[in-house]
């Protein structure tokens, strides 16, 4: 029986050996003997990939008979990026899981608890205040200079424009400050909102990591 097959298999190797120049050179060639049932119901055998079999599932035999592995269907230009897609998505989807478990990772060495999050949250909060009082600080600085300011344009309240230059421009540049420190304070104030986001933000998946066994008992 192991002779018949030998010799169907070697048969075959010969209408293989003149259509498996064909093949499309990409298919990776493994050794050993490639059978498979064609469009026709055709058995086919050959010592390398069968042309006529590119578009189904192709077997590869050990010189006993025994499937040594098998070669899928090639693919059409279509499929091939199709494939190409899927296998950059499912790559940017695994990149992204590594990275937000090293944000994670990252997130509990710095807050291992409750206490050390709210901690930060302080300091940073104080750190802001301390920037906006001391804007408040020049704020109300300048408000005291237009006081005097004002006593002195005083006398020419009917025509401004006769007042002395040097007065007229401590007034442009008084205006002009405290426009600028109102908007510094308003933005640190803003400040204050994205970093309480943040902190809120944080401590959400950090009650996640906290309650999933990822932390130590104490951090919960």
């Amino acid at each position: 029986m192991k002779k018949n097959m030998m010799a169907k298999l070697g048969a075959g190797l010969v209408f293989g050996g003149l259509t498996g120049a064909l093949m499309a050179q990409e298919a990776p060639v493994i050794s050993g003997v490639y059978t498979c049932i064609d469009a026709k119901g055709r058995k086919l055998t050959a010592d390398r990939p069968i042309p006529e079999c590119t578009d189904r599932e192709q077997k590869v035999l050990n010189p006993s008979g025994t499937v040594k592995a098998k070669v899928g269907p090639s693919l059409t230009a279509q499929e091939k990026a199709e494939l190409e897609q899927k296998e950059r998505r499912e790559a940017e989807e695994r990149n992204r899981t590594a990275d937000e478990k090293r944000r994670d990772r990252a997130l509990l060495t710095r807050f291992p608890n409750r206490a050390v999050h709210d901690q930060e949250r302080i300091e940073a909060m104080a750190q802001i205040k301390v920037v906006i009082q001391a804007a408040q600080n020049r704020l109300d600085e300048l408000i005291r200079q237009r006081v005097t300011i004002d006593d002195e344009m005083e006398f020419y309240k009917k025509d401004p424009s006769k007042a002395p230059a040097y007065v007229r421009r401590q007034l442009e540049e008084n205006v002009q400050s405290q426009a600028v420190q109102r908007r510094f304070i308003q933005e640190q104030e803003a400040e204050i909102r994205r970093v309480n986001v943040r902190f809120d933000d944080e401590l959400a998946r950090l009650r996640q990591l906290w309650t999933s066994g990822t932390a130590s008992p104490s951090a919960r």
